[in-house]
């Protein structure tokens, strides 16, 4: 526990549960009312260290405040993975089959399979594969920059203040409009230039050929199949956007399958056999050794017994406390494997974390094995989607950890503390919005569009195109077992192209960011050079990330004013 110490604390445990249920509660209105949920990481981040220092009195460390933070942020993605599944139920008119039971049962089984699984992946994702986490990069830039203040902190928070008040006037005042070109008229594809600073930030961060990638998958996907495809009379436009969902889901499931088969399993039969070699090394090495090497390996078996009994109890829970039976209580358990793996994989390269489209492809899965009603399928995709958006928002901070040196231990108990709560009140806000204003308050033409859980909706019945999607998934894993980034691919493809087209173009700012801080250094002696370089590629980071932040902690801001207006109208 001495690793612990100092960054797991009582105030900041506290600190942090308050957070996490105004962010939860807000997470939760967000993802109903406006069909998106923005990350509250840096948000959340910034709140921290800002009370520890004035509990404190101007002391506080970055450790503590990260893993306080790690408590605050943990229930918005809960509470988005409930609201982009389950109100789906009540647009289906089975509003009386779920209710806060269910709901309940469904949010605690997303924590736990999205704690066990995120647990065992986070040395493949933060330490091996060193992924990028541009929200969690953005998130321990915003710690150091406020406990360092200087011109970092100016860079930082000039950015932020200035994506902030973009975001106040884009959503809050209407004053500038969401989309540039977006009543360009192309049949099926949803073109524009979203005015995000948030996704600009996420092209500049991530890398210009990752983003390249991923843009050619949108190209492809809308001016290939959609525009193309019609063009030559091979199939109308909603075949064409069918095949396009189901081609771009079979990437990322493949990818996602790719991962697990590439990267998981060979390491956890070494594991195992190095277990196996310590214990038959243990009778004859010295007694201090052998202590050292039992007491490694009793917590290695509690640890993994613990995990086994977590796992085992999802899925009893999801075989009879919401009636699921056993296959299917199998298939969601095996496979949340693959889809937080997806998840981690997503959220590490692009900051995005679709996770209404993991559970969807879970769903289908168990559609496909199984005889399963209607309102049992939002609970696996519910479940599915909870764990997912758990997944990301710990790699996420697990990341920042890492730049940070907090101990691991410490922030998951953190991030598990956190989710529990907020999967109390993301239920409790979802019970009370259904039970003021009815179901028919949500769908496309209600109060409360649900626009992700209105997807689930059309989903339930099936796959668009079965051939696309066996193609994708096939294409998707064999890409990825030869070293091609098909998550990226699988994105470009699934996610409307005003997406892809913004990320696209912040990586172009970057390219032309690198090209001519170039030229400037080629202007000065050759050893100040490196100096200069490496401050350049400070700047950028930090201004990028504090656009980033900027968008995330008004588009909270955004949620919690709407929130009390709607109280008090």
């Amino acid at each position: 526990m001495d690793s612990v110490k100092g960054q797991l604390t009582l105030r900041g445990i506290l600190i942090g549960c308050v957070g996490c249920a105004i962010i939860t509660a807000a997470s939760v209105y967000t993802a109903l009312k406006m069909g998106a949920l923005p990350w509250p990481i840096v948000f959340a981040a910034i709140i921290s260290l800002f009370f520890l220092k004035a509990l404190g009195r101007g002391k506080a460390s970055l450790n503590e405040a990260n893993v306080t933070h790690t408590v605050m942020s943990a229930g918005a993605m809960v509470a988005g993975g409930l609201a982009f599944t389950i109100p789906g139920i009540w647009m289906l008119g089975f509003a009386d089959e779920v209710g806060v039971y269910e709901m309940l049962l469904v949010a605690l089984s997303g924590v736990v399979l999205g704690l066990v699984c995120t647990a065992l992946l986070r040395r493949h994702f933060i330490e091996d594969a060193e992924l990028e986490y541009p929200i969690g990069e953005a998130a321990a830039q915003t710690l150091i920059a406020g406990d360092a203040g200087g011109k970092v902190g100016v860079k930082l928070f000039g950015s932020m203040g200035f994506a902030g008040a973009f975001t106040a006037l884009r959503d809050f005042f209407g004053v500038i409009p969401a989309m540039l070109f977006g009543n360009v008229g192309i049949p099926g594809v949803a073109f524009g230039v979203y005015l995000s600073p948030m996704l600009l930030a996420v092209g500049f961060l991530v890398g210009t050929g990752a983003v390249a990638v991923w843009f050619a998958g949108a190209v492809l996907a809308n001016f290939g199949i959609i525009v193309g495809g019609t063009s030559a009379g091979l199939w109308d436009v909603a075949g064409a956007q069918g095949i396009v969902s189901s081609l771009g889901m079979g990437v990322m499931m493949g990818a996602g399958v790719g991962v697990i088969a590439k990267n998981i399993l060979p390491k956890a039969v070494r594991m195992l056999r190095d277990t196996r070699g310590s214990i038959a090394l243990g009778a004859a090495a010295p007694v201090a050794a052998g202590e050292n090497a039992g007491r490694s390996r009793k917590r290695m078996r509690v640890s993994a017994g613990l995990a086994a009994c977590a796992v085992a109890a999802v899925a009893l829970v999801i075989c009879f406390g919401l009636g699921l039976g056993p296959v299917p209580a199998v298939v969601v358990v095996a496979l949340a494997w693959v889809a937080t793996a997806m998840s981690a994989q997503s959220v590490g390269q692009t900051g995005i974390d679709p996770m209404e489209i993991f559970g969807l492809i879970v769903l289908l899965a168990v559609a496909a094995v199984s005889s399963v009603p209607q309102v049992q399928l939002f609970f696996v995709a519910g479940i599915v989607a909870v764990a997912c958006g758990l997944a990301g928002d710990v790699m996420n901070d697990f990341h920042a950890g890492h730049v940070l040196g907090t101990s691991p231990k410490a922030q998951f108990v953190g991030q598990a503390i956190g989710a529990v709560l907020g999967a109390l009140v993301a239920v409790a806000v979802m019970a009370v919005l259904v039970g003021a204003y009815g179901p028919e308050a949500f769908g496309p033409q209600g109060s409360f569009v649900s626009a992700q859980a209105s997807v689930v909706a059309t989903m339930v019945s099936g796959i668009p195109s079965v051939p696309a999607f066996v193609i994708g998934l096939a294409g998707g894993f064999l890409l990825y077992l030869v070293g091609f980034p098909a998550m990226m691919l699988g994105l470009g493809i699934y996610l409307p192209f005003y997406m892809s087209l913004t990320a696209f173009l912040g990586a172009m700012a970057k390219v032309a960011y690198d090209a001519v801080c170039k030229r400037r250094r080629a202007k000065l002696a050759p050893d100040e050079r490196a100096a200069r370089e490496k401050a350049q590629a400070e700047t950028g980071l930090v201004v990028s990330s504090g656009l980033l932040g900027g968008e995330s902690i008004v588009g909270v801001l955004v949620a919690l004013a709407a929130v009390f207006m709607d109280l008090g109208a």
